[in-house]
């Protein structure tokens, strides 16, 4: 057992009780948010503080006890917001450091860092240990794990960086990483030789959106190098269907990497980038409560066994943070 740090203090890894793997509460784009508070709609503080904190409340009724958020830069993390609603709302909600990108690193690290026109140690490594170590921007709330990306346009110079900081700083603190890739050019397998070339320990990364694919040789060869699948957009039907998501699942159970999955919906409270009424048109079953309330009764009726539920949602998210 270990201490898993969470919004509301340190948390025995044996009480997350049940988890979702990748929930977002918000994702802001918070520049423009300020400048531009009527788009995609009107931004109102407290109506949207009061909206996550029903929603999250709607969640724990389901039996889930924790939500692990991968809101990092680039997705408008913003703590103190998150710290208000979990005052109200008795979940545990455990943070992430790192940098979200697809393409190139946030302009202030563009002339900083090894060989660069100021050249000292990677300043993003230094950041990230900070947030694990001491607390986010002076709220005394400690990230649990790092976040990085690649998507399509694959490891780009920025995309690079960012994934080997990560993986620098899981070397130096020991927390593990959860990694958006898109499983349709196979970034995961990307991810994994960088974050193994920085030392990174593959057992305590999660390959993130793995449940958008259906190539089974695939998932079972990130499974089988060591990482966590996460089969966490549950309800973005629009990307995979319901059946050929749950599908996976339950043929991946059954060859045997039941404990090689982790699962959520990468849902959100609110996003902003589209209007709440297109997001509900477009996803109607993208919410906090799909897992609990469709896909575990339909990967039951398909043979997947209650002690392979409580691996996926309890045993395998336990391990992840324990060190």
């Amino acid at each position: 057992m270990s201490s898993v740090q969470t919004v509301r203090g340190s948390v025995d890894s044996a009480d997350l009780g049940k988890v979702l793997m990748h929930e977002h509460v918000f994702v802001l784009g918070e520049e423009m948010r300020q400048n531009y508070p009527d788009y995609p709609e009107p931004w109102d503080e407290d109506a949207r503080v009061a909206d996550a904190v029903a929603k999250l409340t709607e969640l724990k009724s389901r039996g889930i006890n924790t939500i692990v958020d991968p809101t990092v830069i680039g997705l408008g993390r913003y703590i103190p917001r998150i710290a208000r609603i979990n005052e109200q709302v008795d979940l545990n909600i455990i943070v992430a450091t790192g940098i979200y990108t697809y393409n190139d690193i946030p302009f202030q690290f563009h002339h900083t860092g090894p060989g660069l026109l100021f050249d000292v140690r990677e300043p993003m490594v230094d950041l990230f240990v900070k947030d694990i170590r001491e607390g986010i921007a002076g709220t005394g709330i400690r990230a649990a794990f790092l976040k990085c990306a690649i998507e399509e346009p694959g490891l780009t110079p920025g995309v690079e960086r960012v994934m080997r900081a990560v993986g620098a700083a899981q070397v130096e603190t020991g927390v593990p990483i959860t990694v958006h890739t898109d499983p349709h050019t196979e970034s995961g397998l990307v991810a994994q030789k960088v974050l193994a070339d920085e030392g990174a320990d593959l057992t305590k990364v999660v390959i993130g959106h793995s449940g958008d694919s259906t190539d089974l040789d695939y998932l079972c060869a990130l499974a089988d190098a060591g990482s966590l699948l996460g089969m966490d957009r549950f309800g973005l039907d629009v990307l995979l269907p319901f059946e050929e998501r749950v599908n996976t699942v339950v043929e991946m159970a059954r060859r045997g990497y039941a404990e090689k999955m982790v699962l959520a919906h990468d849902a959100s409270c609110f996003i902003d980038w589209f209007s709440s009424e297109a997001k509900a048109a477009a996803v109607p079953n993208w919410n906090y409560t799909h897992i609990s309330d469709h896909v575990i009764p339909t990967l039951l009726e398909r043979g997947v066994t209650e002690d392979q539920i409580t691996t996926m949602l309890v045993d395998n998210p336990r391990r992840y943070f324990e060190s």
